[in-house]
């Protein structure tokens, strides 16, 4: 009698245990929903790598349920070695625009075809690769100093100019993942780092970072370190990605009735997550050749208006409406606790 009860308490705390850990990963899985697409990504030079060991994390459009998109700058972050940044992106489907967060992983997964530069043309990487425990820089697209750094080499990317910043639906890049991207997605991850959830919160709490403020052309679109906002590390745009228009209903309307997803934490990884795929597609944008060569002084580096040709998945963008090295390098962060890379912030 006494075992039944006790195997019926081991039983009944199994269901509980799983059923949390279902409902921890539907926050992972779920992001925040939205009504309304975010602003074009903006045009900005890259800082220049701060030392080897550090990987560019381009910038992204999150959210905030009191102010609406606001824009969490690009940085430098150090890289757990021989992983890859996978990064978030806003995806359309059930009459929402969902944010789907980044990751680190072996492989590059699925991120919408959004062409965010520096490397990040809407499919995989060509900014740089591992190379046993160090990476190399492809100067060609990232904006590195031979004096700081000495892991690097040239590769000519073919570029074009797209900076609709979600997937699907009216006016949204029309990408759909790969079988490779497919088996990334379904790959060990790892969260955000702490480092990387920080520079998010901390762009949140700038006004200047909200797009009802910068119109689409934030005061300070990359930075060289996270968290570090200052002029001597501070980029600006150069201009908005596109006509900025602003939203016909508040920030809270825009939320009211959409999925709940994940409220208040971040999620790890977007395992699980599939491309939206919708009926309408945009025109091919235009392409160019890139073969840039040397640095650019600091905080005058290159510029994502150049950025690495998508594979057939670019659309015509409409907005929203409404080596070893000389020097070490640095340890790398820890996982942030929070989850993974970004979207939004704060009580949404």
């Amino acid at each position: 009698m006494k075992m039944n009860r006790s195997l019926t308490r081991w039983l009944l705390l199994t269901i509980v245990v799983l059923s949390f850990a279902a409902a921890s990963f539907g926050q992972i899985a779920v992001g925040v929903s939205v009504r309304f697409g975010p602003p074009a990504i903006p045009v900005y030079a890259q800082p220049i790598c701060p030392g080897p060991g550090y990987y560019w994390t381009p910038g992204y459009w999150g959210w905030n349920d009191d102010g609406g998109y606001y824009w969490v700058p690009g940085t430098w972050v150090v890289a757990p070695v021989g992983l890859l940044w996978t990064p978030g992106y806003w995806g359309w489907g059930g009459g929402f625009y969902a944010w789907h967060a980044g990751y680190w992983g072996p492989h590059i997964g699925f991120y919408g075809g959004i062409n965010y530069g520096f490397g990040y043309g809407g499919v995989g990487f060509v900014g740089g690769e591992w190379r046993g425990g160090a990476f190399y820089y492809n100067r060609s697209v990232t904006n590195v100093s031979v004096t700081n750094v000495t892991n690097v080499y040239n590769r000519s990317v073919t570029v074009n100019e797209n900076h609709t910043s979600f997937n699907g639906g009216e006016g949204g890049v029309q990408a759909h993942a790969t079988a490779a991207e497919e088996a990334a997605g379904r790959e060990q991850h790892q969260a955000a780092l702490s480092s990387q959830t920080q520079h998010e919160q901390a762009a949140s709490q700038n006004r200047s970072n909200f797009a009802s403020e910068n119109h689409g052309k934030p005061a300070v679109a990359a930075t060289s370190r996270p968290g570090d906002f200052s002029s001597h590390s501070a980029v600006s745009a150069r201009s908005a990605g596109g006509e900025y228009h602003a939203p016909t209903m508040s920030p809270k309307e825009a939320r009211a009735g959409a999925p709940s997803g994940n409220s208040g934490s971040k999620a790890g990884s977007n395992e699980g997550f599939h491309p939206f795929n919708q009926p309408r597609s945009g025109s091919s944008s235009g392409s160019s050749t890139s073969n840039e060569r040397g640095s650019s002084p600091a905080n005058s580096g290159k510029t994502n208006e150049s950025r690495p040709q998508n594979q057939q998945h670019q659309s015509q963008p409409q907005h929203n409406q409404g080596n070893q090295s000389k020097s070490k390098p640095p340890k790398n962060d820890k996982p942030s606790k929070q989850g993974g890379g970004g979207g939004h912030h704060g009580k949404n």
